[in-house]
């Protein structure tokens, strides 16, 4: 039995000596980054609640104080590693969706993204669909405003559908979004906590693709 997780330290406040430098933005960056790298990796082997803010510190080779300087907490830490590999998302699909003419070669390519993304790191997808759940209060009251701007990308590009043709017009965008949304999902848990085999989510995203497509399809 794995024991207690210890309670986290009390936010401390950022103080400086006087006269000292102040630390760049790029070094704060990319010390973020870093941290927010090993969460990853601890909370996908000791899950959310048995993992203490000391082991995720330990795992980025910092001092304990120093997440605080990024995160006021163990529960902000996960919130924020959700809100950072989403806006990466977001970032990804808006770079690509202009190369494509089509909404079904869109939306193909917003599940071809998300699935693959999470085939490249398998113990993201194992933080993403299942430590996340362990936590759904934190999701629901903090990170609802990034799960939704990403819910709206997909909309769109189902409304775009049905104004130019492609799509069935009696169906809302923000269902078949939401309807998406949980296929990935469910796809990457299953994926995460089982072989997780290589490809194995690539392959999918073809098959769900296809399914979804001939689903929304007007003719």
């Amino acid at each position: 039995m794995a024991a207690a997780p210890m309670a986290d330290a009390p936010l401390k406040k950022n103080t400086r000596a006087k006269g000292a430098a102040p630390v760049a933005p790029r070094a704060r960056s990319d010390k973020r980054e870093r941290i927010l790298n090993a969460a990853v990796k601890v909370f996908a082997r000791s899950g959310f609640h048995a993992t203490r803010v000391s082991d995720v510190a330990k795992a980025a080779g910092v001092a304990d104080g120093t997440i605080y300087l990024y995160f006021t907490s163990k529960e902000h830490l996960l919130v924020s590693l959700f809100e950072d590999r989403v806006e990466r998302l977001i970032a990804f699909v808006s770079a690509e969706l202009p190369k494509l003419k089509t909404a079904r070669a869109r939306l193909r390519r917003i599940i071809e993204l998300q699935l693959g993304l999470l085939e490249s790191e398998r113990e993201l997808a194992e933080v993403m669909t299942v430590i996340l759940r362990q936590s759904t209060r934190l999701l629901k009251e903090y990170a609802a405003p990034k799960f939704s701007a990403y819910l709206e990308v997909i909309a769109h590009v189902v409304l775009e559908g049905q104004r130019r043709g492609e799509f069935r017009s009696d169906v809302s965008p923000h269902l078949i979004a939401r309807a998406i949304f949980g296929a990935l999902d469910g796809l990457a848990l299953t994926w995460a906590l089982g072989k997780a085999d290589r490809g194995g989510l690539v392959r999918a995203s073809t098959q769900l693709s296809d399914v979804l497509l001939r689903g929304l399809s007007s003719t």
